[in-house]
């Protein structure tokens, strides 16, 4: 038996490593731009910065002399005689690996958003990339995604090939499950009449919808106040808070309003606006017949366009301007149909009547005078 050489006796101490083994080792020298890594073969590991992130990184703020750590051999011999390591190829199939089972045990997992893409989002687990379409990012449309740059979301994997880098996540399931089971909560704990608070989620030109915490809720134009609104926009903002009762629920629909009946401004309108009471109000609006004038606010009265004024009148608008004040009479009243009417040709004047140009006289008597001188001045018969 041939005795082996020192070399030979040298590399017989050493393991032998293959690429694409996964091997640990220890730092041994640290710079920004690589790690030296003893691996227990023969030569040291090399791990370059691009090797380590696909991120731009100073390689000495990430790790320490006397660390360990474990890397994917890219190749034995670089033909230099050092062993070229991945520190990322092995965390990318890591990462792979643990998707892999967020996605065949259908596990919500949660990740920090670190890029906002145009079409979507994307996030980071254990150096996995996942990407989330902006279809499944909320369970609304959002036109501006870049609100979730750096924030942490959940999620869970709908599409795992990591093959053709397509490993998809979905937000919006999560988001409409909650919403469900909020819903679910909410609507067996509320009922008519019930005073909830709720935030202003949207306003449109006919109304608002307010969020209750499980289900929105409608709350009409015409429900926001007893008084007349003419635009929601000028009267709310989303993130309001609102104070608001539920006046009806039909199926999952919660219709709400803001007219409370103690601030029912009708509620003392008889003994207000009794007849005969003289007012001050606006001109909210006209037509050809009248004009509306607003007692206070959710209580309006007509005034005819016969009872404007004593001369003839064809409509309201050549005489009066909506915002106008005015002072009238109120002539009647009805409190069950709320109707209450005006009238300012009621507040005129009386005009005085024309001087007679002839004196009251007695006519028998002017008659019997008229009778006698017609006698005296006939002439005698012959």
């Amino acid at each position: 038996m041939s005795e082996m050489s020192f070399e030979q006796m040298l590399d017989e101490s050493f393991k032998t490593i293959r690429n694409g083994e996964v091997v640990e080792g220890t730092v041994i020298d640290v710079k920004p731009d690589e790690i030296i890594l003893n691996i227990g073969y023969k030569s040291d590991g090399i791990i370059t910065r691009n090797e380590y992130s696909n991120d731009p990184v100073d390689l000495t703020t990430v790790v320490k002399v006397g660390d360990t750590m474990e890397a994917k051999v890219l190749k034995v011999n670089d033909g230099e005689g050092q062993v070229i390591l991945s520190y990322k190829h092995l965390a990318l199939e890591k990462g792979n690996k643990r998707l892999e089972e967020a996605f065949e045990n259908h596990e919500v997992l949660k990740a920090t958003v670190v890029q906002v893409l145009s079409g979507g989002l994307s996030v980071v687990v254990e150096d996995a990339r996942v990407f989330i379409p902006a279809s499944l990012v909320s369970d609304s449309y959002e036109k501006d995604l870049t609100k979730y740059q750096g924030q942490e979301i959940e999620f869970v994997i709908t599409e795992f090939n990591p093959r053709r880098r397509r490993i998809i996540g979905d937000r919006r399931q999560l988001l409409e499950a909650d919403k469900a089971e909020r819903q679910k909560e909410l609507f067996s704990r509320i009922k008519v009449g019930d005073v909830i608070e709720g935030k202003v989620k949207n306003v449109t030109d006919f109304g608002a919808f307010i969020d209750l915490g499980g289900a929105d809720g409608l709350l009409h134009i015409s429900e926001m106040s007893w008084g007349r609104i003419e635009n929601p926009k000028k009267l709310f903002k989303s993130g309001d808070d609102v104070r608001v009762f539920i006046k009806d629920i039909r199926e999952d629909k919660i219709a709400l309003s803001m007219k409370f009946e103690d601030e029912n401004p009708w509620k003392d309108a008889a003994d207000r606006f009794a007849v005969g009471t003289i007012v001050t109000g606006k001109v909210a609006r006209m037509t050809e017949f009248g004009a509306f004038i607003e007692l206070a606010p959710g209580v309006d009265a007509l005034l005819h366009v016969s009872q404007i004024a004593k001369e003839h009148i064809e409509k309201p608008s050549d005489v009066l301007t909506t915002g106008q004040e005015i002072e009238a009479k109120i002539v009647d009243f009805n409190e069950a149909d709320k109707k209450i009417s005006l009238s300012m040709k009621a507040l005129l004047p009386e005009e005085p009547e024309a001087d007679a140009d002839v004196a009251d006289v007695d006519i028998d008597a002017v008659g019997q005078e008229m009778e006698a001188e017609a006698s005296e001045e006939k002439p005698e018969e012959a």
